[in-house]
């Protein structure tokens, strides 16, 4: 799948199908930290993400 990421700006291709939390972890990524979108959709971390899959990873950002 190929994976898009937004800190730094990036692109990796990763192979499937993996949990986005596999995803995650083989890119060295907390979940709790990160955000794994599939087109219009907020991919939950146990959700099977197929070869064929573009997905974005971006940070989660908060702030007061």
């Amino acid at each position: 799948m190929r994976v898009h990421l937004s800190h730094p700006s990036r692109t990796v291709d990763v192979n499937g199908p993996k949990k986005a939390k596999d995803v995650l972890r083989e890119l060295n990524l907390l979940a709790e930290a990160h955000l794994v979108i599939r087109g219009d959709e907020l991919v939950t971390e146990d959700e099977i993400l197929a070869d064929r899959d573009d997905i974005e990873i971006r940070p989660v950002i908060s702030g007061g």
